[in-house]
């Protein structure tokens, strides 16, 4: 026997696929033993093993998927932190991991905790820190509070007076000649002029409360950027072959339509946002992607396959639904089941007015009332004849 060549290799895996075991597999198997020195014979041992623990790894008939599923996703769950992680050396700037993380994710929240976004860059913006800092700045929320010292009151005149910082500005590449221009809906029925570095608004209204809540909204106004990223964080990949851009807060809609930005691989932790811009199957990988990120930040080894369950159900729909009586649980069919979860005596109470009928097909309720589930061998239903039973048997001992 000889060495295993590159073309040997190909053709033992070739087999293994039309054998059945997946893609994703024999990719990793490939990918694990290309630079091994093996000879044909191990190889053989190799395949032959992997191919016997599959298909003993392969779920049985009736197998309850769900309940394994469940607490393979659980009880790591239980050992999870509850801290939130920093980014080193940036303040405020946090993001939601562990237990928390996950809860968000399978309550199908509508809004994250600490929303944020990787946003990787098309070349030749991803090549170099100057390049990428012209994506940078497209993209980071620029306010009036950033770009001034002061917003004063002028009470003799009635008047709004914005004093800006021309290095502030020049750096963040704002021209302050289109300032008045960005403003103007705040002059009301007055005027908006610019005096050196000073923006003078007049807006007509002699009342202290609302110039007050004028000054305020002009404060929060966006002069540039994309409404909703708040600050973003310009850091080399971990193997230092391009820059991206990891932001706070999220707007995948805005963020997508700046040039520079390569839409096909920038991703957010905001998976309501990715429904609604890609749809119900980019949101479900996503529910697959954050479970799976979660869990390996926090050293646990959970099988893809319960996660998949898990992004499944939450999708099947067509939206995505919260595992929890506000969603998949409390949209059961099953009286017993729903009462079961939460809020028993109320779910009972309602079945009883709209006179719900339970029919017993799932697992929770044959449990409370003390039947066989119906799972594994309880879900098989043989009968056995005793009359032709004991034919046969008669039958043998004459024949005997």
């Amino acid at each position: 026997m000889g060495k295993v060549t590159q073309t040997i290799l190909e053709k033992n895996l070739k087999e293994l696929k039309e054998d059945g075991i997946p893609d994703d597999l024999v990719i990793k198997i490939r990918d694990r033993i290309k630079d091994e020195e093996l000879e044909e014979e191990q190889l053989e041992y190799l395949l032959n093993k992997i191919f016997v623990n599959y298909n003993n790894a392969v779920v049985e008939t009736n197998e309850p998927v769900g309940t394994v599923a469940a607490q393979s996703i659980g009880e790591p769950g239980t050992q999870m932190t509850l801290r939130t992680f920093h980014y080193a050396g940036v303040e405020e700037f946090s993001v939601t991991q562990g237990l928390p993380r996950l809860i968000e994710i399978v309550d199908a929240r509508r809004f994250p905790s600490t929303p944020q976004q990787t946003i990787y860059l098309e070349k030749p913006y991803s090549e170099s820190e100057e390049k990428a800092l012209e994506v940078h700045k497209r993209i980071e929320q620029i306010r009036i509070e950033q770009i001034t010292h002061d917003v004063d009151l002028d009470f003799v005149n009635w008047n709004i007076i914005i004093n800006l910082i021309p290095d502030i500005c020049e750096k963040k590449g704002i021209d302050i000649e289109s300032i008045p221009e960005i403003l103007k809906r705040y002059k009301k029925k007055g005027t908006i002029k610019r005096e050196g570095n000073s923006i003078i608004i007049d807006p007509q209204i002699e009342d202290l409360q609302n110039l007050q809540k004028l000054r305020e909204k002009i404060l929060k106004k966006v002069v540039k950027g994309v409404r909703g990223i708040k600050r973003g964080l310009l850091t080399p990949t971990d193997d230092k072959k391009e820059w991206v851009i990891k932001t706070e807060g999220t707007n995948m809609h805005g963020v997508v339509q700046i040039e520079g930005v390569d839409t096909t691989r920038t991703v957010s932790n905001h998976i309501h946002e990715i429904e609604k811009l890609y749809g119900i199957e980019a949101a479900r990988n996503m529910i697959i992607k954050e479970s799976q990120k979660v869990l390996e930040q926090q050293g646990l080894d959970v099988d893809q396959r319960h996660l998949i369950i898990l992004s499944d159900l939450m999708c099947v729909e067509g939206s995505i639904q919260s595992i929890g009586r506000h969603g998949i649980s409390g949209s059961k069919s099953s009286v017993f089941a729903r009462a079961a979860f939460e809020v028993t005596v109320n779910q009972l109470l309602d079945a009883g007015l709209y006179g719900e009928e339970e029919r017993l097909l799932g697992i929770p309720e044959n449990v409370i009332i003390g039947q066989v589930v119906p799972m594994g061998t309880g879900r098989v239903k043989i009968q056995f004849d005793l009359d032709a039973n004991l034919k046969i048997l008669n039958q043998l001992k004459k024949n005997s």
